[in-house]
């Protein structure tokens, strides 16, 4: 019997793991159908002992000083600013969109004054934005839009941004100054010894067990559990009793090349040519020395494991109805990207993971029998060197 079984050990099905074992003192069966913690921000070493990220740059960045606080119990960090170019025109261009995209795009030296009127120039009016589309066109304008925005899209998401919802696009800020950093963050880093070691730190407790290449719906009715915590797709939780909430996937193409740097920055978008979306060099990342660099190229796709929701208003309404259904579930907590049909950043699932927690202590009483005292989550960043290490990345130089 345990007293948790938590579905899913990527961020939100860690976190709740290492908070309920550490600070309960309960028993959780930590389950996932690959043969890995760390969900898709996952990395490892590959055959030319480069870390890359087996399921595409992931890149942490938050403005929450707590989630940084709590995950800097499991890692040290390495500081990374990330820039992304987009292959427009034949010009390798900054994304988003500033003053610098615009000038070596059009050959023109315009202030940053010039630029807002260049855009007011050019965007159209859009009475109520509701789309994709419409946040670019009533930003930059059309022509700048079919350039940098919509093959992109039409390619990440199989479908014109004319119908996806404005949450799309929303996203990617457009700058009149030369900031090229793509996030704008107050912390922006690096795991410094990589995602999957921070992983193993965050689940290595003597009140978690991990079954990795196991399915919940195999061993549902085999396992003894008190309580659940499911992360996965929440339609998959029903048995799709109601239909199947649509998923965007990706098809990931990693090779090396014999040449220290390919790219002059870790992503470079595709929005023109070419069937992938971008390629990513995991060297600006990680900061590696090595004679030779690895890449990613990527490929979305329908078919795979579940990625990005679809952001359409009848698969919203689909979720409404599994959210209900949910609702009427005790003692099953429903958390993460692919359980709440939310595309989330890493730091907005770990803060849902620790809200969640939040909840679970409000709400539950601890059996007297497992009382432990409270650890506070340290106010500083520590390194953990100390600790052990995890088996899961063996780096083969």
């Amino acid at each position: 019997m345990f007293d948790w079984l938590i579905v899913g050990a990527g961020f939100a099905g860690s976190v709740l793991a290492e908070r309920i074992a550490s600070q309960r003192g309960e028993s959780v069966l930590l389950i996932d159908r690959r043969n890995h913690v760390g969900g898709n921000a996952f990395d490892c070493y590959n055959e030319d002992s480069i870390l890359i990220h087996r399921y595409g740059p992931h890149i942490f960045h938050t403005n929450a000083e707590s989630i940084v606080e709590y995950l800097s119990q499991f890692t040290t960090w390495r500081p990374y600013e990330h820039r992304v170019l987009a292959a427009v025109d034949g010009k390798l261009l900054p994304m988003p969109i500033n003053l610098d995209t615009i000038n070596r795009l059009y050959g023109l030296d315009l202030s940053s004054s010039q630029l807002e009127e260049f855009f007011a120039s050019r965007r159209e009016t859009v009475e109520e934005v509701r789309t994709a589309e419409e946040v670019v066109v009533s930003t930059v304008g059309r022509e700048l839009y079919d350039k940098f925005f919509r093959g992109y899209t039409r390619k990440q998401w199989g479908v014109d941004p004319s119908q996806l919802s404005k949450s799309v696009t929303a996203r990617v800020p457009t700058r009149t100054n030369r900031d090229d950093r793509y996030f704008g963050d107050r912390f922006q880093m690096m795991p410094a010894g990589g995602y999957a070691r921070m992983f193993e730190r965050m689940t290595n407790h003597p009140s978690i067990k991990i079954m990795l290449q196991t399915d919940y719906r195999e061993i549902r009715d085999r396992i003894s559990f008190r309580r659940l915590i499911y992360t996965g797709p929440i339609d998959e939780y029903f048995d799709c009793r109601l239909g199947r909430l649509p998923y965007r996937s990706l098809r990931f193409e990693h090779v090396t090349v014999d040449c220290e740097q390919f790219q002059p920055v870790a992503v470079v978008n595709y929005p023109q040519t070419e069937a992938y979306t971008r390629i990513t060099e995991y060297k600006h990342l990680t900061g590696q020395k090595n004679a030779r660099t690895s890449l990613t190229y990527e490929y979305p796709t329908d078919v795979g494991d579940p990625y990005y929701p679809v952001p359409r208003p009848e698969n919203e309404a689909l979720y409404k109805q599994y959210e209900a259904l949910a609702a009427s579930c005790p003692d099953v907590w429903f958390v993460g990207r692919l359980a709440t049909y939310r595309y989330y950043n890493m730091d907005q699932v770990v803060g849902q993971a620790l809200a969640t927690f939040g909840r679970i202590q409000r709400t539950l009483a601890i059996p007297s029998d497992i009382l432990v005292p409270p650890v506070a989550v340290p106010a500083k960043r520590h390194p953990i060197a100390e600790q052990p290490q995890g088996s899961l990345i063996a780096n083969p130089g």
